[in-house]
């Protein structure tokens, strides 16, 4: 798998310059246009994880390689990105156009957790197809941060904060009433956001030595010291779903990333996702995917 690029080496890549004032301990912010960012300095883009932020958006068609899904998407899009999942774009339209905006963790000290954010979260598809009323929005909000960039407002970057944060609250008001309704947070949602957080801390895998710790319910309930009978009935009634379901679709798509673009044979993945036998991950796999993990790399080669 590619190894994370740093924000040094995408503005090495892209722009042939790395800015003075990155990595000084207050944290990064930059905005772009997409046609200043495909110029002529370019360099086909790879599929890897970046170890910052990014929130994209596209207008034209593209296919987005999002950690084992892809997503078309058909006219425009609003894509949030973070450095736990891997991902790539792929131009399918002479047509290029939109905004991004790239920044650290550290430029939100004290200002709230990014993670807690549901766009930002490993289990998520982060990709909102927008109206053209909703482009629009989204537009203005970029010119915002442009405008902030280039001016010398001396509380400019607590502009470009907000800004952010109108990104993430416009589309967490465009998920369905059920996801948006605000409610109070109890036990299960304390214990079932545990959960998730332990899970979504063992991923992803990078290293073939690298081999994940708890892959039950029973090991994480004993990690979150309560009954796994508990555990169990606080992740139904949070999410819908079982522990082990959680589990196992995480497991599959870090098999599925791990498949798709890196060279480890069958018992290197077996061994990184905690099984004891290759052919129990096998028997997983095929279960899941009615195919043999090889029988999947295989035909996506062949895609």
């Amino acid at each position: 798998m590619e190894k994370l690029q740093s924000l040094e080496e995408f503005y090495q890549s892209k722009f042939e310059r790395i800015p003075e004032n990155i990595r000084h301990g207050v944290g990064h912010f930059n905005v772009f246009t997409i046609d200043e960012y495909i110029g002529k300095h370019t360099k086909p883009v790879v599929y890897s994880r970046k170890d910052y932020y990014k929130i994209t958006l596209i207008i034209g068609k593209n296919r987005i390689h999002y950690a084992d899904k892809v997503v078309e998407i058909k006219k425009q899009a609003l894509f949030f990105t973070n450095p736990q999942i891997p991902y790539k774009f792929e131009w399918i339209d002479d047509y290029k156009s939109g905004f991004f905006c790239v920044f650290t963790a550290s430029f939100f000290h004290h200002f709230g957790n990014l993670n807690d954010y549901e766009v930002f979260k490993a289990n998520a598809l982060p990709v909102f197809e927008l109206t053209d009323g909703q482009l629009e929005d989204i537009k203005q909000v970029y010119g915002k941060m442009q405008d902030a960039l280039d001016s010398d407002y001396v509380h400019k970057y607590d502009l470009l904060r907000n800004l952010v944060f109108d990104l993430l609250h416009y589309t967490h008001g465009m998920q369905t009433a059920s996801k948006v309704a605000k409610k109070q947070a109890n036990a299960s949602q304390r214990i079932t956001h545990m959960f998730l957080e332990l899970l979504a801390r063992q991923f992803p895998i990078e290293d073939a030595r690298q081999r994940i710790g708890f892959r039950s319910p029973s090991e994480f309930a004993a990690q979150l010291a309560v009954h796994v009978n508990h555990l169990n009935r606080a992740v139904k009634e949070t999410t819908e779903k079982t522990t082990s379901t959680i589990i196992a679709d995480r497991l599959l798509q870090e098999a599925k990333i791990l498949l798709r673009h890196t060279e480890w044979n069958v018992s290197e993945i077996a061994y990184s996702l905690g099984f004891k036998e290759a052919t129990h991950f096998s028997n997983f796999f095929k279960k899941k995917m009615q195919m043999t993990p090889l029988r999947f790399r295989e035909m996506d080669i062949v895609g």
